[in-house]
């Protein structure tokens, strides 16, 4: 009896814990919601099998406890419950699927008013990248990465040389506008998660993935890796700042672009500057001091 109480104060105890606990989903931000309720239909059906299980083992040890003079009665197989047993779990497996493939189809169908940016992940942090006025993002390879390369652009592609380049773990996105999020790994698995979006999605070393989402509201959202990445993961964290298209304009307008770095990395001697009015290189500048 001591142990089908046990029991019966395990599945009970799991009940009341889920409803009372005070971990439970970050609130959403994105137009995400159907995530949500895809997880609840699932917490559902497997709660509900838990705890029949849990109900059924507490009857089993409080029915056939043992008693003098009883007699164990040998049944191999029920073809009956059988039947029923496979039509149970093969209900509950397609409520369970049937949502989740739905959302996963959603969660890859993007919009075709949807903005596109980059999402760069290595060891250990975040950078991205903004396709600039020709609204298109150029080529990069693993291969061009270097000190003064650190995005690996394709320096020859014209459509990349007006790319904006955030080489920091803050990134800002524009309030109610659909984006597509392009997912690059320049070393090992990461996995690109923001809780408050729902956005999660993989990022492979040599293929690029990719997620959508509208952020539904203003706000600061952590950004983290889900994947084991190596020892320095717990630190690999970033910020996303949503807010309205004039500010958000305006942070964009801040960051420099591709050109613009590659100019700044030049050799000295390869710059050029205006002094009083007349192009000079750095070597003349040192030769007049």
């Amino acid at each position: 009896m001591i142990v089908a109480y046990a029991i019966l104060l395990v599945g009970l105890g799991t009940v009341i814990f889920h409803f009372v606990s005070p971990w439970w989903f970050t609130p959403i931000a994105s137009n995400w919601g159907f995530i949500d309720d895809v997880i609840i239909i699932t917490f559902w059906v497997t709660g509900f099998v838990f705890v029949a299980v849990v109900l059924f083992m507490a009857y089993c040890v409080y029915r056939f406890r043992h008693k003098e003079g009883a007699r164990s009665e040998y049944k191999p197989e029920s073809k009956k419950l059988e039947i029923w047993l496979s039509a149970l779990t093969a209900v509950g497996v397609a409520i369970m699927l049937a949502p989740g493939l739905w959302a996963w189809n959603e969660f890859v169908t993007v919009p075709e008013d949807a903005a596109e940016f980059e999402v760069v992940g290595q060891q250990w942090g975040w950078t991205f990248r903004f396709p600039g006025k020709d609204g298109v993002l150029g080529k990069s390879s693993t291969q061009l990465i270097d000190g003064d390369n650190p995005f690996g652009l394709d320096p020859k592609d014209p459509k990349g040389q007006d790319d904006i380049l955030v080489d920091d773990s803050e990134v800002h996105l524009p309030l109610n506008k659909p984006v597509k999020v392009l997912l690059r790994s320049i070393d090992v698995l990461h996995n690109f998660y923001v809780p408050g979006m729902r956005a999660k999605m993989d990022m492979v070393p040599g293929s690029v993935t990719y997620l959508w989402f509208e952020p539904k509201r203003a706000g600061t959202f952590d950004i983290m890796c889900f994947e084991l990445c190596g020892t320095g993961h717990y630190g690999m964290r970033g910020t996303l700042v949503v807010q309205r298209q004039e500010e958000f304009g305006e942070w964009l307008e801040a960051q420099s672009t591709f050109a613009e770095s590659l100019a700044l990395n030049k050799p000295i001697s390869d710059q050029k500057v205006v002094t009083n009015g007349y192009n000079v290189d750095r070597d003349s500048i040192a030769f007049f001091k």
